[in-house]
């Protein structure tokens, strides 16, 4: 794992990244929002298995503190906290479904608990949405999540992010 880069290289970073895909309706500032959304459902679930908080708690947190807020001295950017809210909440609750479609594009020797819980918390948004959100082209998800992958990771790791969400793409989208 690198060093993680600073919130707004992040942000800065998936802004590059993105295209017009993410539901054709949504504009810049729509696409954005989203982006944040997906970033933070990262976080909140990466704290939720480091301290072992709950969903409902997590959520609230972003909400209240960290959303709209300064974060490393930096002003957050507009999140879609019911985007954010939705994706925590459904990884959390078909955490079971989730993690097996993951675990069918590990390698034999490797069980989802050995990756890194960032790498978990990428994988799992990434795949829940494959799995549940399929008004969103898959290329859209797919890349935002690479691009997180990107921003806290080397390489050979956002490689692994997409061969494995393209994997659960592949046997979760006709």
């Amino acid at each position: 794992m690198t060093e993680p880069t600073s919130l707004k290289s992040i942000l800065d970073l998936l802004d590059g990244a993105q295209n017009a895909g993410d539901t054709p309706t949504l504009t810049s500032r729509q696409r954005r929002a989203r982006t944040v959304a997906r970033l933070a459902a990262v976080q909140a679930l990466y704290q939720m298995e480091l301290a072992g908080e709950g969903v409902d708690t997590v959520i609230e947190e972003f909400s209240r503190h960290r959303f709209d807020g300064d974060i490393e001295g930096q002003m957050l950017a507009e999140a879609d906290e019911a985007w954010f809210a939705d994706v925590v909440r459904g990884v959390v609750t078909e955490q079971k479904a989730v993690d097996a479609a993951i675990r069918a594009r590990l390698a034999s020797n490797w069980k989802i608990e050995r990756l890194d819980a960032t790498l978990r918390a990428l994988l799992r948004s990434g795949a829940w949405e494959l799995m549940r959100k399929p008004e969103v082209a898959l290329e859209i998800v797919i890349d935002e999540y690479v691009e997180l992958a990107k921003a806290f990771f080397d390489d050979a790791e956002a490689k692994f992010v997409n061969a494995a969400l393209d994997g659960v793409a592949r046997d979760t989208r006709s």
